[in-house]
């Protein structure tokens, strides 16, 4: 196949803004986790697939397969204004600082 160019679980881009490794990252419709440090205008790597321990709204409990948007800090469960980015991969108590989040890569 002569237009394949690859995967797209590790997507390259040039971040908006300077990250830090672990962070996730919203650009337009794209969302994935930063791979390692970057600063305004470089190249970061982004993980679009799998499982990810990342912050949440802490007044909200999550159930398995809750839908999960990015609020362009943290994850929640509220769908107006946000982004959705993927599905609680298990529960998450309220009050809690963080939810597991399962990123399939999918745009929905």
């Amino acid at each position: 196949m002569k237009n394949f160019i690859a995967p797209g679980e590790h997507v390259t881009v040039i971040t908006p803004s300077d990250v830090s490794a672990g962070d996730g990252l919203l650009i337009g419709s794209l969302f994935g986790v930063v791979q390692e440090d970057a600063v305004t205008g470089a190249d970061v790597v982004l993980v679009r697939r799998g499982v990810f321990i990342l912050p949440k709204t802490s007044a909200q409990a999550w159930t398995v397969g809750a839908k999960v948007y990015w609020t362009g800090s943290e994850c929640t469960t509220t769908a107006s204004g946000n982004t959705l980015i993927g599905l609680a991969e298990s529960a998450a108590a309220n009050p809690s600082a963080t939810g597991r989040v399962l990123l399939d890569g999918a745009v929905r």
